[in-house]
């Protein structure tokens, strides 16, 4: 096997994927056996006993066949199951039996005693004599030394174990080995980088289930709690400490599923994936875990409560990562050195397929030196029906789901090939089509579906930028007409609009959200004028002024005063046209990644703050990228959290930011210039970092964004 391939099954064949239901059954399965032995490993003023219950913990593992899952090669499976032993702060090294498993998979015996608990491993790294930091050794009767590359594998009976005292518990141990009765199985340098891999994927995932579990609890006490009259988790502070936590646990989840559908899959690209999860834990696990102390104060801070336990699993763990270090290296190292890319997140078999077809579609038809706004090209993907995939065929789309639309965004935006008519295409035509009369469907529809319909968004007004169930715009039935009365702000492209899409309250008793009606009309109509402003991005947005303008009824979306109800739908189609953004970014990142390699000394030897900061990058990019990919599943109800969207937002906004300044620093003062290091590229860095900001601002602020997650985590207001 060659180097960088993916774990497989025993037989040779990729194991199937479980379903997430099944992961889901395991992981209770895996709470309620262990909770009778295992709660926490100790009661507070008592002795250690955290060793005698793991290995009454090994017992329970073999009854349930979990420690058979290496032989099986259920690397998803393992996962699950080593997640829920982090959130009991339970070191069972299974892992570490998964691994004795397949690197001794010519030993029938040994495998039979490693599923039998006969033979319990737990893998060092190979050194001569004493092995130091050792994690459950107490109940383990082997250790498994592994090499750093190509040698011998050793599967070594332990002779002595001698606890050392400090934050883990149980302690870790100095561990004494004899290679009398010891078994051998050579090992290449793929196998052992594979192994080291797996088992900082292991670590990084108890961890996380461990820190998932504290802010489980944080987020329970922030609820309950009251303080100066109020639940604790009405403060702001404390609620969007709650939601950083959580967007850092779905990250990870989004990330280490990733990694593991493309191990099972025998993908090239599950090393990166994997090492991408693993640097996301280090950094964040200990992060949330803070997080969770800081919400629980006190009461999180003494050893009857299980947050301290969680402490020191999450620590022990994230530390021991560094133990077992893959001849990669890092993330940056596999960018710089072997010409790696980051994985592409896996949107389902019939949006991977779209992806395909309008991969082949650009290479084929769209002559070179064509823009995103070049009307020749508007007319390409509309004859293709790529502008507006959304809509049904008979309006001039594809009908594609939302996974499909996120796809195909992805590929336009990444070539630098969608126009701005795929904002309307994508938001206002999927809402007129379910939400508009039959008249407006046949008027408007064809418009869209062939990007003719520039418009801009009358949503923000000066007092209400975020907060539109509070906008003051008025619009009052005068016999078949509405007379529109107010002001909009930051009207992006409101000069060149042909069109206006306006929420406005007609109903003004009407409290918040209710009393609110969505018009469709044309500007320029009489008492509707303009100022132009200049952003810092170069981009013209509009305040577009309202001086009693007439509108026929027929241009109303929806129902009178439900307007709300015309603004979720939108907002969901929105979202779906914002996730493409990420794909601008990967563009920019691979732009910077090609100057690094150009550019050696710029990017530094291993270990380097540069190389450092393209780690960073990396992973938080691809963060945001397996977060887009999970709303899209989630954007329009099919399932799954309504928080992954806003999630997604939060972190690939964020990062715009931190990219723009990070480029400053790796590549110099040529970054800052229009015709810098990437000039030529569909965005350049200067052009970037200067709009980054609006990406933090636009669709709602993060702040907005934040506060919407915590009502999904069930946070009060």
């Amino acid at each position: 096997m060659s180097a960088g391939a993916a774990p497989a099954a025993r037989a040779g064949a990729a194991p199937e994927a479980l379903a997430p239901e099944e992961l889901a059954e395991l992981r209770g399965t895996v709470a309620g056996a262990l909770r009778a032995v295992w709660e926490r490993p100790q009661t507070a003023g008592e002795p250690d006993a955290g060793d005698a219950r793991l290995a009454a913990a090994w017992q329970v593992a073999v009854r349930q066949g979990w420690t058979e899952l290496g032989a099986a090669g259920a690397l998803d499976a393992l996962l699950a199951v080593t997640a829920e032993l982090g959130r009991l702060a339970c070191p069972l090294p299974l892992a570490d039996a998964h691994l004795a498993a397949e690197l001794f998979a010519e030993h029938d015996d040994v495998v039979a005693a490693i599923g039998e608990g006969a033979v319990r491993p737990v893998v060092v790294p190979a050194v001569s004599g004493t092995v130091r930091f050792v994690d459950g050794a107490g109940a383990a009767t082997h250790l498994l030394l592994l090499p750093e590359g190509a040698g011998e594998a050793v599967l070594a009976p332990v002779t002595g174990v001698r606890p050392t005292p400090g934050t883990p518990v149980p302690a870790w141990a100095d561990v004494d080995w004899t290679a009398d009765g010891a078994v051998r199985a050579p090992v290449d340098a793929a196998a052992a980088e594979r192994a080291q891999v797996l088992l900082r994927l292991a670590l990084a995932t108890r961890a996380f289930g461990a820190a998932a579990r504290a802010a489980e609890l944080a987020l329970e006490h922030a609820s309950l709690r009251h303080q100066f009259g109020r639940p604790i988790a009405s403060f702001q502070a404390v609620s969007h400490r709650c939601v950083d936590g959580a967007i850092d646990l779905a990250a990870f989840d989004a990330l280490r599923t990733e990694a593991t559908r493309l191990a099972l899959a025998g993908d090239a690209g599950w090393l990166l994936a994997t090492e991408l999860a693993v640097a996301h834990a280090v950094e964040a696990a200990p992060r949330v875990q803070f997080g969770a102390h800081h919400t629980l104060a006190a009461t999180g801070y003494f050893e009857e409560h299980e947050a301290p336990w969680l402490f020191r699993r999450v620590h022990a763990d994230v530390t021991r990562v560094a133990l077992f270090v893959p001849a990669a290296g890092e993330p940056a190292d596999l960018l710089l050195e072997t010409g790696a890319r980051l994985p592409t997140p896996y949107l389902g078999e019939a949006a991977e397929a779209a992806r395909a077809e309008v991969r082949a579609f650009l290479a084929k038809s769209v002559p070179p030196g064509l823009t995103g706004e070049d009307p020749a090209l508007v007319e390409l993907l509309a004859d293709a029906r790529y502008l507006a995939p959304g809509l049904p065929v008979e309006h001039g789309g594809r009908g594609a789901g939302a996974a499909e639309q996120v796809a195909i965004g992805e590929e336009l935006t990444y070539a630098g090939l969608a126009p701005e008519a795929r904002v309307a295409a994508g938001m206002l035509g999927p809402t007129i089509d379910r939400l508009g009369t039959p008249a407006q469907r046949a008027q408007l529809l064809p418009l869209i579906s062939r990007g003719r319909m520039p418009f801009y968004l009358g949503y923000s007004e000066p007092e209400t930028g975020s907060d539109l169930a509070h906008l003051r715009t008025t619009a009052v039935r005068d016999g078949d007409d509405w007379v529109v009365t107010g002001q909009k702000m930051w009207g992006t492209g409101a000069h060149l609009a042909e069109w206006t899409w306006l929420a406005a309250r007609t109903d003004p008793a009407a409290q918040a959200h209710a009393g609110i009606t969505v018009f469709c009309f044309p500007t320029g109509l009489p008492g509707w004028s303009l100022q132009q402003h200049r952003s810092l991005a170069g981009g013209v947005s509009c305040t577009t002024f309202f001086d009693e303008v007439r509108v026929p009824d027929s241009a109303r979306i929806g129902e009178t005063n439900q307007g709300w109800r015309v603004l979720t739908e939108a907002l969901a189609h929105e979202r779906i046209v914002i996730a493409s953004g990420t794909a601008a970014l990967l563009r920019l990142f691979e732009d910077l990644v090609d100057a690094l390699r150009a550019d050696p000394d710029r990017a530094g030897p291993r270990g380097s703050a540069a190389r450092a900061t393209l780690t960073s990058l990396a992973v938080r990019l691809q963060a945001a990228r397996a977060l887009v990919a999970t709303s899209a599943r989630d954007a329009l109800g099919d399932g799954g959290s309504v928080a992954t969207a806003p999630m997604a937002k939060i972190v690939g906004s964020e990062l715009e930011e931190e990219f723009g300044e990070a480029v400053l620093r790796l590549l110099g003062p040529a970054a800052a210039l229009a015709d810098g290091p990437n000039a030529g590229s569909p965005e350049t860095f200067e052009t970037a970092l200067r709009y980054s900001i609006m990406s933090v601002v636009a669709g709602g602020t993060n702040d907005i964004q934040r506060n919407l997650v915590a009502r999904a985590l069930g946070l009060p207001r």
